[in-house]
């Protein structure tokens, strides 16, 4: 089998037993890799309702075929489980080195079960996996636990680990690796949850390829056809978007309460150039040719971060910037970098600080409450002291340590009128008021409040070939099969393990079915990738029907989405009409108008006929 190294290692740390298994040729065909993969295995071995941090729930780390192979920018890996955040499917992608050299050791994916005795790393090297004592990495932040494992095992290894935060169980700690996150979902917690500090994998095995030269010749051809946003991405990375956001309504302010133009007039202090002059040098994952990433020069003001400290990315410069009315620069990077430390989701740590200044300024909590910090808009000192409790469960900080969900019932007196959130899972930085696809993604995929979960809006290389129907971009109306088709492509395409930064690139869809055919030696087409993609997207779905969960139910808060509407700015008079494009794409996905539920003629048109039996007994 091209593609792929064709074995999983299943891990059961509660009976420290280690086991391989041979990855069947036609799972891969049909869900083709990361969470693909990981859903078909999940819904098929666990059963519903467990504990999310409990032993019966199954953790994974998945590549896909593109990872670790010339195929333009094949970095990413992806982890999965059912999360302690939503109580329903949870995913997060990351990029990175460590998918690929998982692959170079031998494996294309590692389930976990059970829950260790005591704290544990696994180790694999050449295909040779042994779980280790953990014991002097437990507490240690994920800089030094990387460190101290490639001082151990030697540098060309590559970790995934967890920081204090997921070691805490916090419901929004992230798995971490070489300075890229799996952060959403809270999937770190469940590492934490069994004792798992790290995963650190060592190899020299190569990824067989169906056709070695057509994959060079393709990298070759498209390599000088990326073109769009990489003018900006490549010098500077996501912080290109944070002026632009800002002023044009995409940024959430003010705990998405505000108005940039008015509440957040000047974006320049925390934009690109504040980020870049601050920028030590650019860093790419394993052979991306973008290089979006960065590490910064040492931190010489008010906050002291180490020569090294990660870039922050767009979402946790809005996040912790506009959402909160900072615009002190170092202080976002300072909050990124505790984040990073400990091992935490910079969307929801940034959206719970917003929430909990909120909270503060309105009197649900005073000062007493927040160990003497004054919590209000804008104050940069009190955002980072309490970040740092947040990251360390202390103080106030354990109030806040599980996201703005938890917090606001820990706190009651009405703070959930202040917690932005879908499910439990915090908003991103990115309004729907001002881009409505992101409605639908938000409540109906089943990890809800996501913005890179595939829409109408990131299907632009499929315009060229008319993919897509024609509808317009100011209508609620129209959208629902062309948001359909967005999605579905997106789950094909981050299952492959390529980056949608350089799909987004290209100029066509096409190069993803021409990588897959001369990676995998399978004839794809494009359509074929559409139907994967709705298989995926069903199976995830039916994963959630089966914890009891209706999407339908799940609330958008109301300034979220203009209710009321704003009386100026650049979003000024705009409600977004969710009942339509909630019940257009339904229609589209064939999926029950009440209660989301895939219809069992569709389940067996994709092939899911046990997927079908156990929703349509």
């Amino acid at each position: 089998m091209y593609g792929y190294m064709g074995k999983i290692l299943w891990v059961d740390l509660s009976r420290n037993e280690l086991r391989d298994e041979v990855l069947d040729e036609k799972l891969c065909r049909q869900f083709i890799g990361g969470y693909g993969i990981g859903a078909s295995i999940l819904f098929s071995r666990q059963k519903g309702g467990v504990d999310p941090l409990g032993p019966d729930n199954t953790f994974g780390i998945l590549a896909g075929p593109f990872t670790g192979t010339p195929a333009l920018s094949g970095t990413r890996f992806t982890v999965v489980g059912k999360s302690p955040l939503t109580g329903g499917w949870g995913d997060a992608n990351s990029g990175g080195y460590f998918g690929a050299y998982m692959k170079f050791a031998g494996y294309d994916a590692v389930f976990f079960a059970g829950i260790s005795a005591k704290p544990v790393y696994l180790f694999i090297n050449n295909g040779k996996p042994e779980l280790r004592d953990a014991a002097h990495l437990w507490g240690k932040d994920t800089y030094q636990t990387e460190d101290i494992l490639k001082s151990e095992l030697g540098k060309n290894v590559e970790v995934a680990c967890i920081g204090p935060s997921g070691e805490n169980l916090s419901r929004i700690s992230a798995v971490m690796s070489r300075g890229r996150t799996a952060a959403r979902s809270g999937l770190g917690a469940v590492m934490g949850s069994k004792k798992l500090k790290a995963v650190a994998v060592k190899g020299n095995m190569k990824v067989p390829l169906a056709d070695e030269k057509r994959t060079s010749e393709l990298r070759e051809k498209y390599l000088g056809e990326l073109g769009g946003h990489i003018a900006w991405l490549k010098p500077i990375g996501t912080p290109f978007l944070t002026t632009i956001n800002a002023k044009d309504g995409r940024s959430p302010v003010k705990n998405f309460g505000g108005i940039g133009v008015i509440d957040f007039p000047d974006p320049e202090p925390i934009g690109a150039d504040a980020v870049i002059e601050r920028r030590s040098k650019r860093f790419a994952c394993y052979l991306c040719p973008i290089g979006c990433g960065g590490y910064m020069k040492a931190g010489t003001g008010d906050y002291k971060y180490e020569a090294g400290t990660r870039r922050p990315e767009y979402e946790t410069i809005a996040m912790f910037g506009t959402n909160c009315l900072n615009n002190n620069v170092e202080s976002i990077i300072k909050a990124g970098d505790i984040c990073d430390r400990y091992g935490i989701d910079t969307i929801s740590a940034g959206a719970t600080i917003a929430f909990s200044i909120e909270c503060f300024e309105n009197g649900l909590i005073t000062k007493k409450d927040t160990d003497g910090i004054e919590m209000t808009w804008g104050n940069h000192k009190a955002i980072v002291a309490m970040t740092e409790k947040l990251a360390k469960r202390e103080g106030f900080g354990a109030v806040l340590a599980d996201g703005v969900k938890v917090a606001a019932e820990k706190i009651g007196k009405g703070a959930d009128k202040y917690a932005m959130h879908i499910q439990g899972q915090e908003i991103p930085a990115h309004d729907p008021k001002h881009s409505f696809h992101y409605v639908t993604g938000y409540r109906l995929d089943p990890t809800p409040a996501r913005h890179f979960t595939g829409s109408e809006m990131s299907m632009a290389p499929a315009h060229p070939q008319g993919l897509l129907p024609q509808f317009d971009h100011k209508s609620f109306s129209g959208r629902g099969e062309a948001h359909k088709i967005g999605s579905n492509f997106n789950h094909s395409l981050v299952c492959t393990g390529m980056c949608l930064f350089v799909y987004l690139a290209f100029p066509t869809v096409d190069p993803i079915a021409e990588f897959m055919t001369a990676v995998t030696g399978w004839d794809v087409t494009n359509d074929e990738l559409l139907r994967t993609g709705e298989r995926i997207s069903n199976l995830r779905q039916a994963f959630n029907i089966r914890e009891g969960l209706n999407p339908l139910q799940f609330t958008i808060p109301d300034r979220v989405i203009g209710k009321p509407p704003k009386k100026e700015g650049p979003l000024a008079g705009i409600t977004v009409d969710e009942d339509t494009l909630d019940r257009e794409y339904l229609a589209a996905m064939d999926w029950d108008l009440k209660t989301a539920k895939p219809s069992k003629k569709k389940l067996l048109e994709l092939g899911l006929e046990d997927v079908a039996k156990e929703l349509w007994p």
